[in-house]
């Protein structure tokens, strides 16, 4: 039994090294001045069997991103313990516990393989890098559910858990100044994904009530809760040689709680884009993405923010056009290149560009990256 037990065992790895140039702005480093190879990405994963009906699978994570390089310390992305209590060639049923992968869109659960992604950057408008810990994982349970239709595939996951409220989130909420603690509380997410004709055309629906509290220190300061509620509608057609994806959110946004005033905040922002992707000579493909981001659609211009003395306008929105090219040299190494032309600065990461108002509003970027796997 126990030689049986090892011959389940599964082990994977994988590195990404990108450079990163661009002008005016920095993005993963000090890309505007002598480029940046601050964008690296390796990670480690295992899977074993011990049962029939029960998987044990987790990943390591060193990710850099710019920065002093403090969060590139090997961390936990995901651990579970997963149990199917039912599966037969019509549906199967299943519940993981521990650290799962979010199901947000259709890239989030695999965002930070390289060969999962159609670009070396996700739409920065539903998959952010600028608070990419809120929506990244959650530590709790996770029920899922697939059923096999004569015309498609239905899948169902909804899951309970904390959020990673890491210091990206408290960056962007302008408590990085504060003294005190941003604590995760229970959140909720879930999604529904229809595959039909085989993944011909894909749509999904997800959904999420992500909480945290922030428990100052400071006297005479109350503390505040955070809700993030995001609704992401996503719609894919592939055909043989293309594939035409899209997806849009709506993303409410509370911050409240606290004395000062400045510091809450109630709004709803939109996010989309239109994403195509041709193949070619088998192993090359190339893509065309438009990507929108609006941080307060009562407030698209982001005029009124900056007469408030919020800050610059373009800090509200962003709308950028992405041309990128992937190469499969080999199954296991990918190289890829991709320009991007921005106006607008709302998803650019704050610990490369921590004062808004010395930022240009139009701004391009090119990256390189060179993909491992094994």
């Amino acid at each position: 039994m126990a030689e049986g037990v090892m011959d389940t065992l599964q082990l994977h790895g994988f590195l990404s090294q990108a450079y990163v140039v661009s002008d005016h702005n920095d993005f993963f480093g000090p890309s505007s001045s002598s480029g940046s190879l601050k964008y690296t990405e390796i990670g480690a994963n295992a899977s074993i069997r011990p049962h029939k009906d029960i998987l044990l699978a987790a990943q390591v994570l060193s990710r850099r991103a710019g920065g002093d390089g403090s969060d590139a310390r090997p961390a936990l992305d995901y651990g579970v313990i997963d149990y199917q209590p039912f599966s037969n060639q019509q549906r199967t049923l299943g519940i993981q516990v521990g650290r799962f992968k979010n199901p947000l869109g259709f890239y989030n659960q695999t965002r930070d393989v390289a060969f999962t992604r159609p670009s070396i950057l996700l739409p920065q408008s539903i998959y952010f890098d600028r608070t990419r810990s809120l929506g990244l994982a959650a530590d709790g349970m996770t029920v899922y559910h697939e059923e096999r239709l004569p015309t498609g595939v239905i899948r169902t996951q909804v899951g309970v858990g904390d959020i990673q409220a890491g210091d990206d989130l408290r960056r962007t909420m302008r408590l990085e100044d504060t003294p005190g603690s941003l604590e995760p509380r229970r959140s909720a997410i879930g999604q529904v994904r229809y595959e039909h004709d085989g993944g011909r055309i894909v749509a999904a629906l997800s959904a999420a009530n992500a909480r945290a509290r922030f428990v100052s220190d400071a006297p005479g300061t109350s503390d505040g809760t955070f809700d993030f509620k995001p609704w992401i509608l996503s719609l894919q057609y592939n055909a043989e040689l293309w594939s035409l994806t899209g997806e849009y959110a709506l993303r409410h946004s509370t911050l409240d709680g606290f004395a000062n005033p400045f510091l809450n905040f109630d709004v709803t922002g939109e996010s989309w884009y239109l994403q195509y992707t041709r193949r070619f000579h088998e192993n090359w493909q190339w893509l065309v993405r438009y990507d929108s981001l609006v941080s307060n659609t009562d407030d698209r211009s982001g005029s009124r923010f900056e007469a408030m003395g919020g800050g610059p306008a373009h800090t509200q929105y962003a709308r950028d056009i992405t041309l990128g090219l992937q190469w499969r040299v080999t199954p296991s190494v990918l190289l890829a290149a991709e320009y991007h032309h921005i106006d607008g600065t709302a998803w650019l990461p704050l610990q490369d560009e921590p004062d808004p108002s010395e930022t240009s509003r139009r701004w391009n970027m090119l990256l390189f990256q060179l993909s491992l796997r094994f």
